[in-house]
């Protein structure tokens, strides 16, 4: 999280600040979302399965129960991380 408060912090005025939309900001913007995206896409899945794991483990006849929600919250979360893909190919500007 400290991390991309770094970023933030560092990116967010070189985009306030420009006079211009060339080709550079959007590319930026595009590599931006992409990383904020997978970034949180790997956090949400490894805690998802974490905390799933750890329910099994406590208990292990609630596996049949735990296993398909897990597997329906990590296919939603990969789909946002899709999303955000697809979108910053839509900023990206046709060169």
């Amino acid at each position: 999280m400290k991390m991309l408060s770094l970023l933030a912090v560092a990116l967010i005025p070189s985009f306030a600040f420009a006079e211009t939309t060339d080709a550079a900001n959007f590319a930026w913007a595009s590599a931006v979302a992409i990383a904020v995206a997978a970034v949180g896409g790997a956090y949400a899945q490894g805690k998802a399965a974490s905390v799933a794991l750890d329910g099994i483990a406590r208990n292990p006849s609630a596996a049949d129960k735990l296993f398909t929600p897990m597997i329906i919250a990590l296919a939603l979360i990969e789909s946002l991380v899709i999303y955000a893909f697809v979108i910053a190919f839509l900023i990206k500007p046709a060169v």
